[in-house]
């Protein structure tokens, strides 16, 4: 069994439960309010300028100059989709200024603490679920499409062949890294992994409950 097949078996639970997550299914049709697509996006523009320092860690720690130019590259890719996020929809769903929610900070917390104080191979477990998650539910969400406009283009990036191809690159990287680790190392990057797939069902989460501080 390949490392990536031995990690998503981990997380099939947790996937199904992504998957039948309100949030997703109002994005497939339609019903999803706006206001809480508005809180998803304010909190995605946080996670990514997070994310984009989790993966300038997984490039600085890369044993090989192709995972150094490739997690570099996507770095840089979080944060320009983090500024195009902004510019595409600000006249939709007006000012993206909210503060950090809850599970948004819990997130970032625990992806950069892993990224900076573990190994390679910790960094890309925590790192993954992000890129394997978004494909498959692009995936799966492209088959029905949406009868909203501005759904179906969320659909339509994450389901759409350039980001599959991103994603392909990621867990080559995965199999090529973890494949020659100790059992004692698989088993901590397969709770990391697991840990931040947990966090994506708790973002989607926070979104549709369009979640705040309670103090």
């Amino acid at each position: 069994m390949a490392p990536r097949d031995v990690l998503w078996s981990d997380i099939t639970g947790i996937y199904e439960a992504i998957l039948a997550h309100p949030f997703l299914s109002g994005l497939a049709d339609g019903t999803l309010p706006r206001e809480a697509f508005r809180h998803y996006v304010v909190q995605d523009a946080h996670y990514l300028r997070g994310y984009a320092k989790a993966l300038a860690v997984c490039a600085a720690k890369a044993p090989t100059e192709d995972a150094t130019v490739m997690f570099a590259g996507h770095a840089a890719g979080a944060i320009a989709a983090e500024r195009d996020l902004h510019a595409s929809l600000l006249d939709e769903l007006g000012t993206l200024d909210d503060p950090v929610a809850p599970a948004t900070q819990a997130y970032l917390s625990y992806l950069l603490a892993t990224a900076h104080g573990g190994s390679y191979t910790d960094a890309v477990g925590a790192v993954l679920p992000c890129y394997w998650i978004y494909a498959r539910v692009g995936e799966t969400l492209l088959r029905t499409g949406s009868p909203d406009p501005l759904y179906a283009r969320w659909i339509a990036m994450y389901g759409g062949e350039d980001y599959r191809s991103v994603v392909d690159a990621v867990l080559a990287e995965t199999d090529r890294a973890a494949a020659a680790l100790s059992e004692p190392d698989l088993a901590r990057m397969r709770r990391h992994f697991t840990t931040t797939s947990r966090y994506e069902w708790m973002f989607w989460d926070g979104a549709y409950r369009q979640e705040r501080w309670p103090v």
